[in-house]
């Protein structure tokens, strides 16, 4: 794996915690999706704009491959945030990362026919585990079943929607900044009915978490671009487990500042992710 695409990969392991992080401080429904995707949109939007004008592939699958990178994120963002609402960060959020390039993986082996060396198998193999350990069953949460069943549900459309928009990147050549800003229109658009009925929460929002808000719009979509870019020259079997860096960061964030306690036996498991992460990164 090259420095760079390391590199990339662990910056947006960085900003897709603290997002994530914030989100489930805010304790938000589908209008703070609305509401940070909305927000994403002038932020992105002349990067975006400039690509779509110079693009010059445009085609059927093109437009087929930034419509279903719509969809899958925001089925995506829906289970997260309904997950968030009443289960722990530190469970959810673990399953699904653990989840995801288990599945991604398996689909870019099939799908798009990308070798897998034995070390990045090793590596990505124990960083899965590490992950999978860090839920720690019924005693890791207070609501483990329900925990783990949004993070095994979120998980799989991780997987989804990584190998759908490696394709996008690295087979129809679509940039980027491009891939990830049809999604941000998709959940601006279909879920602004929501929003304009839950208006009163929506003003709220932006009256009491601004910045909060602010934060998570740049963070989302920058975190994703990074990851997105890397995919351009980088197999999926290698970004997605290098990108359950972010676990560590969002237990510490969990068990810390929202109390869900744990913080010895999850960062021991941590140190396993940590193994794993070298492992794949020299490969």
């Amino acid at each position: 794996m090259t420095i760079l695409g390391f590199s990339l990969v662990l910056a947006a392991a960085f900003a897709h915690a603290t997002w994530n992080f914030l989100v489930k401080r805010l304790n938000g429904g589908p209008e703070l999706l609305w509401l940070f995707a909305a927000l994403s949109l002038p932020v992105y939007g002349p990067f975006a704009l400039c690509l779509a004008v110079t693009f010059e592939g445009w085609s059927g699958p093109a437009v087929l491959a930034l419509l279903g990178t719509a969809i899958l994120h925001l089925g995506y963002f829906l289970l997260l945030q309904a997950g968030y609402r009443v289960g722990d960060l530190s469970v959810i959020y673990p399953t699904a990362r653990a989840t995801g390039p288990v599945l991604s993986s398996l689909l870019a082996l099939l799908l798009l026919g990308q070798a897998l060396p034995a070390q990045a198998a090793l590596g990505g193999a124990i960083i899965v585990f590490g992950v999978m350990m860090l839920t720690g069953g019924p005693e890791g949460s207070a609501r483990p079943v329900k925990s783990l069943l949004y993070g095994l549900a979120v998980g799989t459309l991780i997987g989804a929607y990584t190998v759908w928009d490696a394709w996008g990147v690295s087979v129809l050549l679509i940039p980027p900044v491009l891939m990830d800003y049809a999604s941000a229109i998709g959940r601006s658009v279909l879920l602004y009915p929501y929003a304009r009925r839950r208006w009163d929460k929506v003003q709220t929002l932006w009256h009491d978490h601004r910045w909060e808000v602010m934060a998570i719009a740049v963070l989302n979509s920058g975190a994703y671009i990074l990851v997105l870019y890397a995919l351009t020259f980088t197999p999926v079997i290698y970004v997605a487990p290098l990108r359950e860096v972010s676990v560590l960061i969002a237990v510490l964030l969990g068990s810390v500042l929202l109390g869900e306690g744990q913080l010895a036996r999850r960062m021991g498991w941590a140190v396993v992710i940590l193994a794993g992460v070298s492992i794949l990164a020299t490969s």
